[in-house]
């Protein structure tokens, strides 16, 4: 059986390790790539949408993505406990209208075994902001290590 380290049972280290994997995988906005970390039956909620399994994600991922253009996200760790992780995370991002938006939002996420994710929760709350007020500047994909995370930005 393949798997996905760091494993469970977290540590801080271990777990703050899988939330910066989560951020740089989410960050290339590849659904396919992204879904191989969830299991075969991973369960989302994501604001008032549910999802259940691979196919549902990664549909759910393209539809994202066809409508939250040049997104940027940080995610940071609030918490963990043996197979938990309790993450925040800001994102930012352009309709295509031109409007920016920043949304906040909390996550937990529930890991198996093999350190596949089975279940995530999202709260999410989109805040429109001015182009002038983006903090999230550098170039798409993974986010530089000398870029500031969220507490670095005030978030």
């Amino acid at each position: 059986m393949d798997t996905r380290p760091p494993l469970p049972p977290f540590t801080r280290e271990t777990a703050a390790q899988k939330v910066r994997l989560a951020e740089d995988a989410w960050n290339t906005r590849d659904p396919e790539r992204i879904a191989q970390a969830y299991t075969a039956d991973t369960r989302w909620r994501n604001r008032a949408e549910f999802v259940e399994g691979r196919q549902d994600v990664v549909a759910f991922l393209q539809r994202k993505w066809s409508r939250e253009l040049e997104y940027r996200l940080i995610k940071e760790l609030w918490a963990n406990d043996g197979h938990r992780i309790a993450v925040r995370f800001a994102y930012e991002w352009r309709d295509d209208a031109g409007q920016w938006y920043r949304s906040y939002g909390n996550e937990n996420w529930e890991f198996a075994e093999d350190g596949r994710m089975a279940l995530r929760i999202a709260s999410i709350n989109d805040k429109p902001i001015a182009e002038s007020e983006r903090k999230f500047r550098w170039p798409q994909g993974r986010r530089p290590d000398e870029h500031p995370g969220l507490s670095e930005l005030g978030l």
